[in-house]
């Protein structure tokens, strides 16, 4: 049995060695600092979305969209944006897909994912197409269990923009739709598994980790 998640498939699209190595070998790549402001981040930005879904409202952010409202299971949400929890789906084959995801949005009786993006500059032209796969595996999951979604989901970026005179950091908040594509997820799902069944693939030719790998005597 495997257990993928979008950060796996991530890496899978990065270097499917290292993706290979790092579940057949258990040899991962080299830890670097991770940054915790976006962890922080998240974790207020999903208390200030609990407190206007508290008041039956929507946050500045959205008030843009119209005809939605946020997911107002609460029970469920602790469930789906839980790290340790998330939403997953077995295939036949038992093989494990799983992702926790950070906040989501209701149409009608369809569901709209939400993530958030913390970054330390603007958007470029390509940012959003950074996360097409992790969308596409959100919805792909909430369809396996049962729920419909819409054919998009959003990302709200935020970056900081000005420190006021009170010492304060402003940041500005830049709300992307993005189309997904669910027969995308189960593809990369599938392909994934595949490599992992197989020897050991060739790294990507701008894999530095399996560069300095190679040039280690």
């Amino acid at each position: 049995m495997v257990k993928l998640s979008p950060s796996a498939l991530k890496l899978f699209r990065e270097c499917p060695r290292c993706f290979w190595l790092d579940h057949n070998k258990k040899l991962k790549r080299p830890a670097g600092i991770f940054p915790s402001l976006p962890s922080g981040m998240d974790k207020i930005l999903k208390a200030h979305f609990d407190a206007f879904r508290d008041k039956g409202a929507l946050p500045p952010e959205l008030r843009e969209v119209t005809g939605i409202t946020l997911f107002n299971d609460v029970e469920t949400l602790k469930v789906w944006t839980n790290n340790f929890k998330g939403i997953s789906w077995t295939d036949p084959q038992g093989h494990v897909l799983k992702g926790a995801m950070d906040y989501v949005l209701k149409k009608g009786n369809k569901l709209i994912v939400l993530d958030f993006k913390t970054r330390g500059y603007p958007l470029k032209e390509d940012t959003a197409e950074f996360y097409q796969d992790q969308l596409d595996v959100y919805n792909f999951l909430l369809r396996k269990n049962g729920h419909a979604t819409e054919d998009y989901a959003y990302l709200l970026f935020y970056h900081p923009e000005e420190v006021d005179a009170t010492g304060h950091v402003r940041f500005h908040a830049e709300l992307v739709k993005m189309n997904i594509s669910i027969k995308n997820a189960e593809a990369l799902f599938r392909s994934a598994l595949a490599v992992l069944h197989d020897k050991m693939p060739k790294p990507a030719d701008d894999c530095a980790f399996c560069a300095w790998q190679h040039a280690t005597p």
